[in-house]
């Protein structure tokens, strides 16, 4: 049985990623959500990952704690859906796009952080954080004129679902980006697995104080 192990959809933009990749191709799994910051979130992984974060993906005796492993594990265990692209030099460039979302853009986690049900904006804006909104869309650009769209690299693949989360940021935050972004970003939001998840995130009303920045220093 394959096992999808998820944080909050409302914050958990890690999760975000392997969960719509793995709804829009069909792939098979059961879901089990934890609580953000619990008792149980703590406990459940404990004995899967020495980190203790999420998403873990358990596939029989394979556990697969990181986003970006995950995908890369689907990518071979289901070649016949186009996680990536064919081409070879488009999907090293994707790869280089996933990558650099893995481990980049802090300014904009830390300031932006997802929060799909709130609508803020203006708020968590800085130059640091449109220094990175300016090397995303700079990202996006590229592989949208060299694809030709809808979507990063033709079909919605792996690298729009790891741009997902920063797509539901930006509808939160609401930052000025050129048409061109604003357009991609309705273009993902739009995709139904993601549109799944957002409406899952809404109903959860479940507020995490780490989550909430905003929402604390109004309160």
């Amino acid at each position: 049985m394959r096992v999808l192990i998820i944080g909050n959809k409302n914050y958990s933009s890690w999760s975000m990623r392997p969960w719509v990749l793995m709804r829009h191709f069909a792939i098979a799994f059961t879901e089990r959500a934890l609580r953000l910051g619990s008792a149980e979130f703590h406990d459940a992984l404990a004995g899967l990952t020495p980190t203790q974060t999420v998403p873990v993906l358990l596939d029989g005796d394979l556990v697969v704690p990181d986003s970006l492993a995950i995908v890369e594990y689907l990518a071979e265990a289901f070649a016949q859906h186009a996680i990536w692209p064919a081409d070879s030099a488009a999907r090293a460039r994707a790869r280089v796009l996933c990558a650099t979302m893995h481990s980049g853009f802090t300014a904009l986690r830390s300031s932006m952080p997802m929060n799909i049900e709130a609508r803020l904006p203006g708020l968590g804006w800085n130059l640091a954080v449109q220094r990175d909104l300016d090397r995303i869309c700079a990202l996006w650009r590229g592989a949208l004129d060299a694809s030709g769209g809808p979507f990063l690299y033709g079909a919605f693949g792996a690298a729009d679902a790891f741009y997902a989360p920063v797509c539901a940021r930006l509808r939160t935050y609401a930052p000025a980006l050129p048409e061109f972004a604003a357009d991609y970003v309705e273009r993902v939001l739009a995709v139904p697995a993601v549109v799944q998840w957002c409406d899952c995130a809404c109903a959860e009303h479940d507020y995490v104080a780490e989550g909430e920045p905003y929402r604390a220093r109004a309160s």
